[in-house]
């Protein structure tokens, strides 16, 4: 009896992912250094390597570094090249920012470039440094970067509700994906408190306050585990990649697929990260739906600004947006419709801001979506505390 060999999946591929592949093997190798909190080491790490590539004949250039007046970490920036920065004028003022075309111009081996969640001035062509690095890397230039766990978008939240800080400059989770190349600088919250203490993170005039709020024990402790896991995370992903590169894929999602509702401003946001994570660790496909009782053209032009917000963030993470138009007793049977539509398994609400009596009186949305909808989990995220 002959026996079946193991077979790949040998289909003809499309030329859209043909050419995606070919721009994939011009592209750059990015090597990105996270860690839980400033003063870990990043910085650091990444000097040290260039120093060690720059010995071995390798020509690397440094097109931003942030010393953050750190001793060490200014010390390691001798003897190696700075691209000079870009100035740019704003309102009144002259301000600096990485010159890209100076370093694809330059086109160096290997450029560092710290603080990847940085946001540029106003009028630069991008309007995020990680986006600066994505061109540098279609030019075929290798990058070093470096950012902290509490700057991606996914973790938001959790950070926030951890240690009381709102984070301002985010950067979608996509950039993990686009790396070649993660690597985790872990210290203990004890190691880190020591360098504070020692005025090697902050400022003399910083610290004490620094020890009583972002870097309290629970705090470090809480942004490692969330550093750790983030990096645990994209490791199982990608030997799930390698092993379907070698035959052995697993279909992405097993059928599974998130739809998270959005209708309020406030916690839209919020609800698409929670229906994120859930897609992320399920591998699954993610949807984004708004229902309105309008048609675009009659909302208001605050509406519309914020529903392209939205259809933006929602794009960060790779998920569908659905705009849908329906009259208000029948919300929830439109997004029973979609989830038909869309195969949807799981469901993402926010806190209904019905009342008792209109629940009693129009009905539950939740309990009209169950009755309209056969073998779908839904998951009720609560409002955040004022």
């Amino acid at each position: 009896m002959m026996r079946r060999k193991h077979i790949r999946d040998y289909r003809k591929k499309t030329p859209e992912e043909l050419l995606a592949e070919i721009e994939q093997l011009k592209r750059g190798h990015w090597t990105i250094y996270i860690g839980s909190a400033p003063g870990v080491g990043k910085t650091y790490r990444m000097l040290q390597e260039a120093h060690d590539v720059k010995r071995e004949g390798i020509d690397v250039v440094i097109g931003l570094i942030e010393t953050h007046n750190r001793t060490e970490t200014a010390a390691l920036i001798k003897d190696l090249e700075v691209i000079p920065k870009r100035k740019i004028e704003y309102k009144g003022k002259v301000l600096k920012e990485m010159d890209v075309e100076a370093i694809i111009e330059r086109k160096p081996d290997l450029v560092i470039v710290d603080e990847l969640a940085h946001t540029n001035v106003p009028g630069s062509k991008n309007e995020k440094r990680h986006m600066d690095v994505e061109d540098i890397l279609k030019e075929g230039i290798n990058v070093m970067s470096a950012v902290n766990i509490q700057h991606f978008e996914s973790v938001h939240d959790i950070v926030q509700h951890v240690t009381g800080v709102k984070v301002r400059e985010r950067i979608p989770d996509r950039i993990l994906d686009l790396a070649s190349e993660v690597i985790l600088i872990d210290v203990t919250p004890e190691t880190l408190q020591k360098r504070l203490k020692e005025g090697k993170i902050y400022e003399k005039h910083k610290i004490q306050q620094a020890l009583t709020h972002f870097f309290t024990k629970h705090n470090l402790a809480a942004l490692r585990e969330l550093a750790l896991r983030e990096v645990a995370d994209d490791v199982d992903g990608r030997m799930e990649r390698t092993n379907g590169l070698n035959g052995n894929h697993r279909p992405r999602g097993t059928n599974e697929k998130i739809l998270v509702c959005i209708q309020h401003g406030k916690n839209a946001e919020r609800l698409i990260r929670r229906g994120w994570r859930i897609a992320s660790r399920l591998k699954a496909d993610l949807f984004v739906l708004n229902v309105s009782r309008s048609t675009i053209e009659n909302i208001s032009a605050g509406k519309r600004a914020q529903i392209k917000q939205w259809k933006r963030f929602s794009a960060q993470f790779g998920a569908e947006f659905i705009f849908k138009i329906a009259n208000q007793r029948h919300i929830s049977e439109t997004i029973a419709n979609v989830a038909t539509e869309k195969s949807i398994t799981q469901i993402v609400l926010g806190q209904s801001a019905r009342s008792r009596w209109e629940e009693i009186r129009k009905g539950s949305i939740v309990n009209t979506i169950m009755r309209h909808t056969d073998g779908i989990d839904i998951h009720i995220v609560s409002d955040e505390k004022k």
